[in-house]
């Protein structure tokens, strides 16, 4: 049975479609059935051209990249999703979205905050840099998320291992 991730920010242009990237080029490389998908609480409509070069560089597939919105995790029809991982930068005072919808039962929620590599300083090197950046730190959580047996952990201990996870 597949294991759905959400992974969450305001407008799903950069962070969170990393996340999705990452978690699910490296669920397909070590064969584990993981499904990661991304959202925004207010989607801006475009994936950051260099988030797609980051993860064209580290060979991720981008075919189906897009900046898309929450609500459509919230439908009929909508996978159930087992995690949500919110990846805003709580420390820079930007709101992070709070996720209620979702099908069946309630999926264990984490934090896991990062910079937004689009507003780094430096031009185009300085933001290829930071989006390279934070590729590598959400691609490394997300391998020790793949780490995890997850189809055997009940709640508590994969929202404990996930927490976990986020201080490392």
């Amino acid at each position: 049975m597949t294991i759905h991730v959400l992974i969450l920010c305001t407008h799903n242009s950069a962070r969170s479609v990393l996340g999705e990237g990452m978690l699910n080029h490296w669920a397909r490389r070590l064969g584990r059935d993981v499904q990661a998908h991304s959202a925004g609480s207010a989607p801006s409509g475009r994936v950051n051209p260099y988030a797609i070069e980051a993860l064209r560089h580290a060979g991720v597939d981008t075919g189906g990249c897009r900046s898309k919105s929450w609500d459509e995790f919230s439908r009929d029809g909508a996978p159930p999703l087992a995690i949500v991982i919110t990846v805003c930068d709580s420390a820079a005072a930007e709101s992070c979205p709070v996720f209620f919808g979702g099908t069946g039962g309630p999926p264990v929620k984490v934090h896991w905050g990062y910079p937004d590599p689009s507003h780094a300083e430096g031009g185009d090197d300085g933001k290829r840099r930071a989006f390279e950046l934070t590729r590598q730190a959400i691609g490394y959580r997300m391998l020790q998320l793949l780490a995890l047996p997850l189809e055997t952990m009940d709640r508590a201990a994969l929202q404990q291992a996930l927490t976990e996870i986020g201080r490392s």
